[in-house]
């Protein structure tokens, strides 16, 4: 492995745009789902990356306090290629378990098992996203998994990948269900793998149709409460035959999981 110092950081500067609790729907849903959850209770002394968590370390802050809820002695290093951003955020560190450093896709010489990556790649084009993924999935240990997507600057919308070595695996939809128009609304922040594909002839343009058509059809439970709503909206996305991954209570949250075959692109 390339000694730390020389290696170069890898990747393009985000805007850096951050607030308190804008990731906490990716950042419950790394704590509680089963691949994430088994990788950080089966590593040892397990390592996870925030790449690229921006002008405030908040969001990383905020990350490791979920993932002692799965593993207590889980480190967390938090990414960014700006040196001045990386010197900002050095007053939240808690070395060993919480620490900041300057690197990109290359993880600064690092071996984590859990990779989070959110806002980074939407000023990338769609056929640099593979070769990023790749990059990162490279980088690190065995059985790695990558968790890249996009929110809203306040986390009411939020949509990730979940990302193995073997490719992607699955897409989550994740949304504030109080005052929701229609589910068709987060795609405007769908993955950079998928924001462009959102338009006749491909898969996840097909899903957010059938959302939007299932959501209208339970608009009869809104009497009971918008989450009712959501249950029998995803209820009758699953009865038209799209694979519907997750448990009752992650649904309930406003989540949707659907393997990553039924919306790659076409």
């Amino acid at each position: 492995m390339a000694h730390r110092s020389k290696l170069t950081p890898v990747g393009a500067p985000t805007r850096g745009t951050t607030n308190p609790n804008r990731l906490r729907r990716v950042d419950r849903w790394i704590a509680s789902a089963p691949a994430t959850s088994r990788l950080l209770r089966a590593a040892d002394a397990p390592l996870v990356v925030d790449l690229g968590y921006g002008a405030s370390p908040v969001t990383t802050v905020e990350l490791a306090r979920w993932l002692r809820r799965v593993r207590p002695d889980v480190r967390v290093l938090g990414l960014e290629l700006d040196p001045v951003r990386v010197a900002v955020a050095q007053p939240a560190a808690v070395p060993p378990w919480l620490e900041f450093r300057r690197g990109g896709f290359e993880l600064a010489g690092t071996r984590p098992v859990l990779v989070r990556a959110f806002n980074v790649l939407r000023q990338y084009q769609e056929d640099e996203v593979a070769g990023a993924w790749a990059l990162v999935l490279g980088s690190m240990a065995p059985g790695g998994l990558l968790v890249e997507g996009t929110c809203d600057e306040i986390g009411r919308l939020s949509t990730w990948v979940l990302v193995s070595a073997s490719g992607p695996l699955s897409l989550t939809l994740s949304m504030r269900l109080a005052g929701l128009d229609r589910p068709s609304t987060v795609a405007e922040r769908l993955p950079k793998a998928l924001i462009h594909r959102n338009v006749p002839g491909e898969r996840v343009h097909a899903l957010l149709t059938a959302l939007d058509t299932c959501w209208a059809t339970a608009a009869p439970h809104q009497a009971f409460g918008v989450r009712f709503r959501w249950l029998e909206t995803v209820r009758l996305l699953a009865a038209r035959g799209w694979p519907v991954l997750g448990p009752p209570s992650r649904i309930r949250l406003g989540e949707l999981t659907v393997p990553w075959a039924s919306v790659a692109p076409a």
